[in-house]
């Protein structure tokens, strides 16, 4: 996923949320509706989540280091994660707890009747504005893949998080929709209640969920199997015989680290093999569409003796 398309979606995204956080809070003030001050403590959730996600990538582009050398690139992925805390306990632990101080306390909304279905109505415009900025990168970043397996296998952070808080939003949307209708239609505020609840599980789930994904990106993933098998292919040149095996280590979305062990010629000597490294490090860079930290290790491959 290149950097450019994922600020983008960042952006449809926060400029969405600020707009909608704000009627949505009016809305609230206007009617009590507890739906309506769930999906209004979600759009700050979500606005602060994209906000940290600008951060994250502002931060990533700073220059190596002594202590970091190299370089700042799994800051994104660090931002990254504290979206899912964000989003748990700002969003759905807050409209859980609303859900539960409603329908201890249920009161229809008997003011500005038509307010909260409005906000509502045009929040599902404003988040399907963003959600299909979103789905539009990554569609230019995930070629062939499902959407699904580009959320679960992305290095890059941006795009899948923005996909599931724009989706998140949506369903969030109807679950309020659903729950201030039908206290509209019945007078009985526990709908509303229900509605919030609703929107509580859904964000907490989508954020264990980003939590999983995210801390597994900040522990260290591997290229992907596309990439880890084009560099395997890559290696095999003049004067290296074969791979006799390697690791890769993403040191942020486009950063890749490549440590590999390969077979050379027995009667080489130092100068056919250090020319052989380099010519098998250019054809790494140009197999896959990253930046590449490549440390190769020339050895002999030692075949077992028969029993």
């Amino acid at each position: 996923m290149s950097t450019g398309g994922g600020t983008k979606a960042v952006v449809a995204a926060l400029s969405a949320n600020l707009g909608i956080a704000v009627t949505k809070f009016v809305a609230y003030a206007l009617t009590g509706s507890s739906s309506m001050l769930a999906e209004g403590v979600h759009s700050v959730a979500d606005s602060g989540n994209q906000a940290l996600l600008l951060i994250g990538g502002k931060r990533s582009r700073h220059a190596a280091s002594a202590v970091h050398q190299f370089g700042y690139g799994r800051a994104r992925y660090v931002y990254a994660f504290l979206v899912s805390i964000v989003l748990f306990s700002l969003g759905g632990c807050f409209a859980l707890y609303e859900a539960w101080h409603k329908f201890s306390d249920p009161h229809p909304i008997e003011d500005w009747r038509w307010v909260p279905v409005a906000v509502l109505l045009l929040g599902l415009v404003m988040e399907g504005l963003s959600f299909r900025t979103a789905v539009r990168e990554a569609n230019h970043a995930r070629g062939t893949t499902s959407l699904t397996r580009f959320v679960r296998q992305s290095r890059a952070p941006e795009l899948p998080v923005i996909l599931l808080e724009d989706f998140g939003a949506l369903i969030g949307l109807v679950f309020a929709l659903f729950g201030v209708g039908m206290t509209l239609g019945t007078d009985d505020g526990r709908w509303d209640a229900i509605g919030s609840g609703a929107i509580g599980l859904l964000l907490v789930a989508i954020a264990v969920f980003l939590a999983i994904e995210m801390s597994s990106l900040l522990i260290g993933e591997s290229a992907l199997p596309e990439h880890q098998a084009a560099i395997e292919a890559a290696i095999p040149g003049a004067g290296v015989l074969s791979v006799i095996h390697m690791r890769t280590l993403h040191l942020g979305p486009e950063e890749l680290l490549v440590a590999a062990k390969i077979e050379v010629e027995p009667d080489a000597d130092a100068r056919v093999v250090a020319t052989a490294i380099d010519a098998a490090e250019v054809r790494i860079r140009a197999a896959v569409p990253l930046e590449t930290q490549i440390y190769l290790e020339a050895d002999l491959r030692r075949h077992l003796a028969p029993d």
